[in-house]
């Protein structure tokens, strides 16, 4: 038997709660499943490991941790991004994966990729 059997949550502290799950949901299309005055938690599409916004300041701007998201229809995905004000890098290529870094309203990181 494993000691740790999943990945529970991936958390990143946001300096106002309310204000972030908004941009998650309105900017990359997550659900709120639970709120309270400290913490949201946000479903990501048919993955069973949410994001967890949890209110405080956050982390170092070297961003060392940080979520990756996937999405099979990765360039439409940046231009719709893009369009809606979201700071975004260019695609880049590391061999298997394509990706791109993305930035929340309090600077921290996230990642969108794709492979086959």
């Amino acid at each position: 038997m494993s000691l740790i059997e999943r990945i529970d949550t991936v958390c990143l502290k946001v300096r106002e709660i309310e204000k972030a799950s908004r941009w998650y949901q309105e900017m990359l299309g997550l659900e709120e499943h639970y709120k309270d005055d400290h913490y949201v938690i946000l479903k990501i599409g048919e993955s069973s490991v949410p994001l967890t916004l949890e209110k405080g300041e956050p982390a170092a701007q070297d961003n060392a941790t940080y979520p990756i998201f996937f999405s099979s229809s990765i360039d439409e995905t940046h231009q719709l991004l893009s369009a809606r004000g979201v700071r975004v890098s260019s695609i880049q290529k590391d061999g298997l994966n394509t990706y791109f870094e993305l930035y929340d309203l309090d600077g921290n990181k996230s990642q969108i990729c794709f492979w086959e």
